[in-house]
């Protein structure tokens, strides 16, 4: 689990300090605040912090390349420079500091990386990461997963071919996401109970599932026929996507990584949104943690009317927002819906309702 998140002069931040729950958190914002970067640097950071499992005999050196690969490749920045990640407006003030990420987990575990605006590669700031023996004894054992604003289904087919031949422009989420709905399911015996219940709600909702046949291949099966993922609707896919990584085990509740999702309401028919936000409190409730990041009302209200404390939710919000004066990015958290501050969503549904009232009534009571 993620604790904390603390950046210095990283892309858009000049200082950012952030909390996480151990279950669910909600990123808002307007555009430009920096909520997919903070997606990305908890799901690069949790990559990060699995380095010594996935290459136990490596070297420091060898950890730093992965690591800046990693971050290159995430971010994409100008000229593949790990420097660009370097807070343009730090240049511009002379101030001489680092950029810096670090982030705690639970079990007292940290992890901190720094680079300058010249920089060629990633150095590691401090390292306490504890190599686990046993499923019993660690943070966590799997891969965090990242499900970006597009859906992927419709072009899974020679994707992952394309992207390692190519090399499309595509983030490496995208990759690393093809990677994992390519898995191998779970037996139905190894399934979490409430993962076979989501899985089920979900084939309900889309009235068949999804059949991966590898390489990309993904069809969809109903009772009695067979059709093309693609002509399948765009919600369909996407809710599908959350069922393929809770049938492989990529999420798996109180084992798996920290579950990093991007505007989850895109595509999604505002009905669907009730659902998906009961089937990720029920995951929470299981032990997985959730990050996600909206611009959706609709997500957001559904949160708060559905969390139950005396079931042990936590949902913690986040809402970044730029300083008035100096234009610095500022977060403010809060586990209440009501003191959400600055909350662009809920204003914006209000100018709303204003505007409607005044079509209706004109001038009246003015």
């Amino acid at each position: 689990m993620i604790e904390n998140i603390t950046l210095r002069n990283f892309t858009a931040f000049s200082k950012l300090d952030m909390p996480l729950s151990p279950k669910i958190n909600i990123i808002i914002g307007e555009n430009g605040t920096g909520k997919t970067h903070l997606l990305k640097i908890a799901y690069a950071l949790s990559w990060a912090a699995l380095t010594p499992q996935r290459s136990p005999n490596s070297d420091e050196q060898e950890r730093i390349q992965k690591l800046t690969e990693k971050f290159v490749g995430i971010f994409k920045p100008l000229d593949n420079k790990i420097g660009r990640l370097y807070r343009e407006g730090a240049i511009r003030e002379g101030n001489g500091e680092q950029a810096s990420m670090s982030m705690r987990f639970n079990r007292d575990q940290n992890l901190g990386l720094t680079l300058y605006h010249n920089s060629r590669m990633l150095q590691i700031d401090k390292w306490k990461i504890n190599v686990p023996s046993s499923l019993e004894n660690t943070w966590s054992e799997k891969e965090p997963v990242f499900i970006p604003t597009k859906e992927m289904l419709s072009f899974m087919l020679g994707f992952g071919s394309l992207f390692d031949k190519f090399g499309l422009s595509f983030d490496d989420l995208f990759r690393e996401l093809y990677s994992l709905l390519e898995l191998p399911p779970l037996r139905p015996d190894k399934l979490p109970e409430k993962s076979k219940w989501a899985i089920e709600e979900i084939e309900k909702i889309c009235g068949g599932r999804f059949i991966y046949y590898g390489g990309g291949r993904v069809n969809f099966k109903t009772s009695t026929n067979e059709f093309s993922a693609n002509v399948m609707a765009e919600g369909f896919r996407k809710i599908g996507i959350l069922s393929r990584l809770l049938e492989t085990g990529a999420i798996y509740p109180g084992l798996s990584g920290p579950l990093l999702w991007d505007e989850p309401e895109t595509n999604f028919n505002p009905k669907l949104l009730k659902l998906l936000v009961e089937i990720l409190l029920e995951l929470s409730r299981n032990g997985q943690q959730i990050i996600l990041a909206t611009h959706d009302y609709v997500v957001l209200k559904w949160f708060d009317l559905l969390m139950d404390e005396s079931k042990g939710d936590d949902v913690l919000y986040h809402s970044l927002y730029r300083e008035p004066g100096s234009g610095e990015i500022k977060i403010n958290s809060t586990d209440h819906y009501l003191q959400i501050t600055p909350n662009p969503i809920d204003e914006a549904f209000g100018f709303l309702i204003d505007q409607e009232i005044h079509n209706d009534m004109g001038g009246l009571g003015k």
